[in-house]
């Protein structure tokens, strides 16, 4: 799952990419509005969470074009407290509208509920569990570590979606782990003792992706 996050407030970018990733989102990120729609244009974009008052383009005016040309959910971020406002916001295409200050828990959670991301996930015959962490395969409940489980979700919001090594290193593992980036090749192996060889293919010299 793609999410495109348009935010001139730098810190506030860092912490809602952290947020993000760590629930699975390959997150892209802008400062401005022309900034943002480039990235639209240029990657596959699910979700975008667009600030009002943002540099070079306002975000009801990226809004506007973003829904012009693709489907998009999109999801208005803003300091104004307006009932008028949230009218011009949803007015403007958006899909939802998020006032300042926020909770990110809040906001992921929202985003979730706006891209329909149920708790109860399934890839062929193995369902898991996102809020409690349980997995089954074909009614046989499993038991995975916790980077195995964080694997699986990962493959599961990005379904078909080749991931690099990186990629997933910076998804799973966090963007400052420092370690062998073999170790992916590792947890997959023995991931897929427990799910399966036909999950997850792998595509040699680039990367890995689900087969559905």
């Amino acid at each position: 799952m793609n999410v495109l996050i348009a935010e001139d407030e730098l810190d506030m970018v860092k912490i809602l990419r952290s947020y993000f990733q760590k629930e699975g989102f390959t997150v892209f990120t802008a400062t401005n509005g022309a900034e943002a729609l480039n990235l639209f244009y240029r990657e596959k974009i699910d979700l975008a969470i667009l600030d009002w008052m943002m540099p070079e383009k306002d975000g009801l005016t990226v809004c506007r074009e973003m829904k012009q040309t693709h489907k998009i959910k999109v999801l208005i971020l803003t300091a104004r407290e307006t009932g008028e406002d949230e009218y011009l916001a949803l007015s403007a295409g958006a899909d939802d509208y998020v006032n300042k200050p926020f909770y990110p828990k809040v906001l992921l959670m929202r985003a979730k509920k706006l891209m329909q991301m149920e708790s109860v996930q399934r890839i062929k015959d193995v369902s898991f569990d996102i809020a409690s962490k349980c997995v089954w395969r074909a009614g046989e409940e499993l038991v995975l570590t916790k980077t195995e489980f964080e694997l699986l979700r990962v493959f599961s919001q990005n379904r078909k979606q080749i991931l690099t090594r990186d990629q997933l290193l910076d998804l799973v593992w966090g963007v400052d782990y420092m370690g062998d980036s073999r170790t992916v090749d590792t947890h997959i192996r023995r991931l897929r003792e427990k799910i399966g060889e036909d999950i997850i293919q792998t595509h040699r010299g680039i990367g890995y992706s689900t087969s559905e």
